[in-house]
């Protein structure tokens, strides 16, 4: 039986994206984002706040890096990957993450002082699918 793999989140990030290269040149990016869900529980409304760590390659990645910032929205699509590595102390690690496919940059958030968390306007931004296959 062939597999299914497709995970599509919205929410905002909870940190700058940082770039780096790989050996071959590739840029990558890599970011937090935060995933809210409410919902009522008898009379009480409650939130929940899922944080997913994603990974972007390519031109992409250098576009999430010029035009994301922390709190900025997004859109992302992409598959569920698990990656094992091992720490600096030795400890070994297994870790889920999403690598986006492609990406959508939202309106800006607004904090309660209505200052906006974006390096430059978002509405300008392109729009970018990943570089890598599939």
């Amino acid at each position: 039986m062939a597999g299914f793999n497709k995970i599509i989140l919205m929410g905002n990030l909870t940190r700058d994206p940082e770039i780096r290269y790989a050996p071959s040149g590739t840029p990558i990016a890599n970011f937090g984002l935060a995933v809210n869900r409410k919902y009522r529980q008898g009379e009480d409304l409650k939130e929940e706040v899922c944080f997913v760590d994603i990974v972007v390659f390519g031109k992409q990645a250098e576009t999430c890096g010029q035009y994301l910032s922390k709190g900025n929205g997004a859109l992302v699509e992409g598959r569920l990957q698990m990656r094992k590595f091992e720490t600096k102390d030795g400890q070994k690690v297994t870790k889920h993450e999403v690598v986006a496919e492609n990406i959508r940059f939202l309106s800006k958030r607004q904090d309660q002082g209505g200052e906006s968390h974006a390096k430059e306007p978002v509405e300008d931004a392109p729009h970018f699918e990943s570089d890598e296959p599939i």
